[in-house]
C-alpha cells in the first residue's frame, strides 16, 4: 500500500458515489433522520440562516461546518421571518428556491425551513452536537448559545469572509443597475440633443 493511502472496500466506494443528494425535509422527517444518524454514531452539525443570495462566504462557511461532524443540517428562515429580520425588500429569493440551492451543495446533508425568528425550537428538539455560525457573530451575541450549551452541545464560530455578505452582494447589484440606468439615460439625452441640432441645421 502506498504511503498516505487507505483501503476502501467496494461496498464503501459504491455507497459514496450512490448516496442520495441533500434533501429538503420537514421537521418530522428531519427529527427521524437525525435520530437514525445519531444511533449510527454520527456527529450532528447544525447551522441556520437566510441564505438569500448564496455567495462564496456562504459556501466557505458551510464547508467548514461540515468538517466539524458527520451530518450537516442547514435550517433556513422562511420568507416571513426573513422579512422580519432583514426588512420588507427581502428575501430576494423565496424559501423554496433558497432551499433548493443549499440542498444542491455537496457539503450539505439535510435542509429544512423554519418560521420562527430563531432556530431555538429546532435546537431543543434535535440537540445537535455542534451548532455553527459565521465568524461575524460571537457566541455571546446568540440566544441559541445558552440552549446548546445547556444540553452539553458545542457552539463554534467559523471563519468570516469579508465583503461577501448578502447585503454587500445586493448593494453591488443595485449600484451596477443604477449606473447602467444612468448611462442609458445620458445616452438617450445625448441622442435627443443631436437629433434636435440636426433639425435646427436643416431648417
Amino acid at each position: 500500500m502506498r504511503r498516505g493511502t487507505s483501503v476502501c472496500t467496494a461496498a464503501a466506494l459504491l455507497e459514496s458515489v450512490t448516496a442520495p443528494a441533500a434533501t429538503v425535509v420537514d421537521h418530522e422527517e428531519l427529527a427521524a433522520a437525525v435520530t437514525d444518524a445519531r444511533a449510527a454514531g454520527r456527529r450532528i452539525v447544525f447551522t441556520n440562516g437566510c441564505f438569500d443570495v448564496v455567495h462564496r462566504g456562504h459556501t466557505t462557511y458551510l464547508r467548514q461546518a461540515r468538517d466539524l461532524g458527520d451530518l450537516l443540517v442547514v435550517a433556513l428562515n422562511d420568507d416571513d421571518s426573513v422579512r422580519r429580520l432583514k426588512g420588507p425588500e427581502r428575501p430576494i429569493n423565496p424559501a423554496e428556491d433558497r432551499a433548493g440551492v443549499i440542498a444542491a451543495l455537496a457539503c450539505v446533508d439535510l435542509v429544512t425551513v423554519f418560521a420562527t425568528d430563531t432556530p431555538i425550537p429546532l435546537l431543543e428538539r434535535l440537540r445537535p452536537e455542534v451548532y455553527v455560525k459565521g465568524g461575524d457573530y460571537s457566541p455571546e451575541m446568540l440566544r441559541e448559545t445558552a440552549v446548546v450549551r445547556g444540553y452539553g452541545g458545542e457552539v463554534v464560530m467559523v471563519d468570516y469572509v469579508p465583503e461577501h455578505s448578502t447585503t454587500a452582494v445586493v448593494r453591488r447589484i443595485r449600484e451596477a443597475a443604477a449606473a447602467t440606468e444612468a448611462a442609458a439615460a445620458t445616452e438617450t439625452i445625448a441622442s435627443e440633443v443631436a437629433a434636435a441640432d440636426g433639425s435646427d441645421g436643416a431648417a
